[in-house]
């Protein structure tokens, strides 16, 4: 994975390029892009950092671009700035998930303290992703019985009641329970519970 960066997307040139030079003085590498659409062109989902996106852009505004980006689940952080913001924008914009509205000019202080809110941000994030991605990597192991059995037993299922539903023998429900704890690295029933709510692994609703 590259190192954290700064994705300006910014029609004027001479604001990308300050804004990239007063970066780079502080270490953060930056990237500069005219419009969202160049932006998408080159993105993938292994980039680490946040975006820096100019809220009234050519093309596809970065109002309709945050949404956009959130609608394809990418969950990149978005610092907006802008000249000509007005309330309905900032509201808009902060209740989808912005980190930041700032408006132009803004103070060197404002911006780094925004960017190391958003990289932050994207670090819980991808640490979060990257846990939910070894989970479903474990429940993908399982066998389809071994996944039914995990459903029924954090729904709060005792054995025989599994056994009821599954037409299975007692001693059938526990082994596939034990590969169940095993399979997922589960210490406790509680853990395995937590595991299946993080990767949202639905647990068993009853007969339908």
């Amino acid at each position: 994975m590259k190192a954290e960066t700064v994705f300006i997307v910014d029609d004027d040139a001479s604001i990308c390029e300050g804004l990239s030079n007063l970066l780079d003085s502080v270490g953060i590498p930056t990237e500069q892009y005219p419009s969202a659409e160049a932006f998408w062109e080159s993105w993938n989902d292994q980039r680490a950092g946040c975006m820096l996106l100019d809220a009234r852009l050519p093309g596809a505004s970065g109002v309709e671009f945050q949404e956009h980006l959130k609608n394809l689940g990418i969950g990149l952080p978005i610092i907006f700035m802008t000249a000509h913001g007005d309330i309905p924008m900032v509201r808009k914009v902060m209740k989808a998930g912005a980190i930041e509205f700032l408006t132009k000019p803004f103070q060197k202080q404002e911006l780094l303290h925004a960017v190391a809110q958003a990289f932050e941000q994207d670090r819980t994030r991808r640490q979060e992703d990257s846990i939910v991605s070894t989970i479903n990597a474990r429940i993908n192991s399982l066998t389809d019985r071994e996944r039914e059995v995990m459903a029924m037993v954090t729904a709060g299922l005792l054995n025989k009641q599994i056994a009821s539903e599954l037409s299975l023998s007692e001693i059938t429900v526990k082994i596939h329970r034990r590969r169940v704890m095993d399979g997922m690295l589960a210490g406790s029933l509680a853990e395995l519970v937590k595991m299946c709510e993080r990767a949202r692994f639905p647990s068993w609703r009853g007969p339908s």
